[in-house]
């Protein structure tokens, strides 16, 4: 049976599998960035109370596992997460302006599914073999 997060008045499991990329699907992002993104992701995840259940950084894109509260919308994440990971990654690594010239560092957009659809393991064996 799933785990269910509790809060005030709620009792909730709701689980999304998230995939973004970075503009034009580069292959950018080096194990110095991948381990600032992973930083600054978790200080971002603290403060909205999302559970990150799994996640793994590739060369161009990311993939999370994470139990988003229902006073969170999966959007206002996602607006959180890109924002402040593209605003820190683009000032910290000043290489990346040769590649990108404007404000964007992420592709526009996301992929979303819930864990319904498939069980959790699927997705987690999914994202250890990935």
């Amino acid at each position: 049976m799933a785990s269910y997060s509790t809060g005030a008045h709620t009792t909730f499991h709701h689980r999304y599998h998230i995939v973004w990329v970075t503009k034009y699907r580069y292959k950018v992002l080096t194990p110095q960035m991948r381990l600032r993104i992973r930083e600054i992701t978790r200080q971002i995840c603290e403060q909205m109370g999302v559970h990150i259940v799994k996640g793994v950084l590739s060369a161009d894109h990311v993939h999370m596992f994470v139990e988003i509260p229902p006073k969170v919308s999966v959007s206002d994440f996602m607006r959180r997460v890109k924002g402040c990971t593209s605003r820190k990654i683009q000032q910290e690594f000043p290489e990346l302006r040769k590649r990108y010239w404007g404000q964007r560092f992420w592709a526009r957009g996301y992929f979303s599914t819930t864990s319904g659809n498939i069980t959790n393991e699927t997705i987690i064996n999914y994202i250890d073999s990935h």
